[in-house]
């Protein structure tokens, strides 16, 4: 008679199972992250699209960029939608900078490179700076 077999797993199954899981983990992690960091500058990018909208609107009215978010109705809050950036507007006239600036001691402070997004418009011209990855494009 053939000795039984207890069903299971041995000890080296089991951690070949771990080694693979580990390799696999540590090949997606960075992936993982980049995407949250994409989906985090969508914060900025909204704020700003939706600045340059109401810029739009205001040109159309007087004839003239504004100079303070203030006078901007939508896009009066200094403050992205999620609170991840703080938004500047410098200029006027016929031309204006807004700027989206990771604020401190988020996690898009450590978005290396995109900590800054600029929105330059002249003459009705729109640059977007620092890179279109930073703008998610």
């Amino acid at each position: 008679m053939a000795p039984c077999r207890a069903a299971g797993f041995t000890l080296v199954e089991l951690c070949v199972v771990l080694c693979v899981t580990g390799v696999l983990a540590a090949v997606a992690w960075p992936s993982f992250q980049s995407q949250l960091q994409r989906s985090r500058r969508a914060d900025a990018v909204a704020a700003l699209l939706r600045l340059q909208f109401e810029q739009e609107k205001h040109l159309s009215r007087h004839g003239l960029y504004a100079s303070q978010l203030a006078v901007l109705g939508g896009a009066a809050v200094p403050r992205s939608p999620e609170g991840l950036y703080d938004i500047e507007l410098h200029g006027g006239g016929d031309r204006y900078e807004a700027r989206a600036i990771a604020r401190a001691g988020t996690l898009v402070a450590q978005d290396v490179g995109c900590t800054v997004l600029r929105l330059q418009v002249r003459d009705g011209l729109a640059d977007f700076a620092p890179s279109p990855r930073c703008w998610n494009r």
